[in-house]
């Protein structure tokens, strides 16, 4: 990313974490331009991020107009990182940086005591005997050098000589993730067994509920890891307003999807505006309904998820106009 600068049309920072090495798992950079989220990146394992032109309506003509774009949609906004018991400083994105130096200096999250219950830091690692801590370094840089089975080997031999190492089994659990489902389960159990105010395993065993179709335990997972952290993430918020909407609490599901919705303007969660789409709908509001399903064609792809979202509209659009002739 370094070396793009101005030529690739994006803005590019850095994060440290005061205190810590920088996660395994990338962080939330958001751009915010008057208490509206209009852009979000994330880190790369070096911590370093990227701000692209935010997503623009498909009347602009986007040859030609990236860089007026970015300077009428970003001067003055504030660019902060996103991490559960951190808080972050706050980078002003200036004339100068959009089109003199693109560089926009570091963001630094430190830890908020009182501030959060949990962290996305379990306590569990500062405390881990050198020689597993070891098994765990070793692991991230097996993992960044694409070698997952070395990794999880060491993982495996850091929670055996440390069976309350949170973090370890947590990524242990990650990569098991592909292979099987309830050994990635079991891992992420004892992650949360070993740091209760740990919040990422409580978020990826709210997925693996709402993948089997288990919503009140979903339900349970997600609103544990919101008490743990009250921000939340977007897919944190996704996840709980699903898992309601499918146990009938639909006025929750809709507050959540739209605090979802309000936190991903990117649409890296696809299905999100499209959930609140159908609860619209199924409270009597076609108007609103169709509105969201429109939007979700401005940003899915060609494919049997856009497909459906053009049966959707049909159906409503129907219903709307045999209303009307009553």
């Amino acid at each position: 990313m370094s070396g793009q600068g101005r030529a690739g049309g994006v803005l590019l920072g850095k994060l440290a974490v005061e205190g810590e090495t920088l996660l395994w798992e990338p962080v939330l950079v958001s751009v915010d331009c008057g208490g509206t989220v209009v852009y979000t990146t994330r880190t790369d394992p070096n911590g370093n991020f990227a701000i692209a032109p935010a997503p623009a309506p498909a009347s602009l003509n986007q040859q030609g107009d990236t860089k007026r774009q970015m300077e009428t949609q970003y001067e003055g906004c504030r660019v902060q990182a996103a991490l559960a018991g951190f808080g972050s400083n706050a980078l002003t994105i200036t004339q100068h940086n959009l089109q003199d130096d693109p560089n926009l200096g570091t963001l630094t999250l430190s830890r908020q005591e009182g501030r959060a219950e949990g962290t996305a830091f379990s306590s569990t690692t500062a405390s881990a005997p050198p020689n597993a801590r070891k098994f765990f370094d070793r692991a991230r840089t097996e993992l960044l050098e694409q070698r997952p089975d070395k990794a999880e080997r060491d993982l495996e031999k850091a929670v055996q000589i440390y069976p309350g190492f949170a973090e370890a089994w947590f990524e242990m659990g990650k990569l098991q993730l592909v292979s099987s489902a309830p050994e990635a389960r079991s891992s992420f159990a004892k992650a949360a067994a070993a740091d209760p105010k740990f919040v990422s395993p409580y978020e990826q065993l709210a997925l693996l509920d709402a993948q089997d179709q288990k919503w009140q335990d979903a339900a349970n997972e997600s609103s544990h890891a919101l008490q743990l952290n009250p921000a939340g993430t977007s897919q944190l918020w996704f996840g709980d307003a699903l898992a309601n909407f499918h146990l009938g609490h639909t006025d929750l599901a809709e507050a959540n999807a739209l605090k979802s919705l309000a936190m991903d303007p990117v649409h890296t969660i696809p299905n999100d505006e499209q959930l609140l789409a159908v609860i619209l709908a199924l409270k009597g509001d076609y108007a609103g309904a169709l509105k969201h399903l429109r939007n979700c064609l401005t940003y899915l792809p060609s494919g049997s998820s856009a497909d459906l979202v053009k049966q959707q509209i049909a159906q409503l659009e129907q219903r709307v106009g045999a209303a009307k002739d009553k």
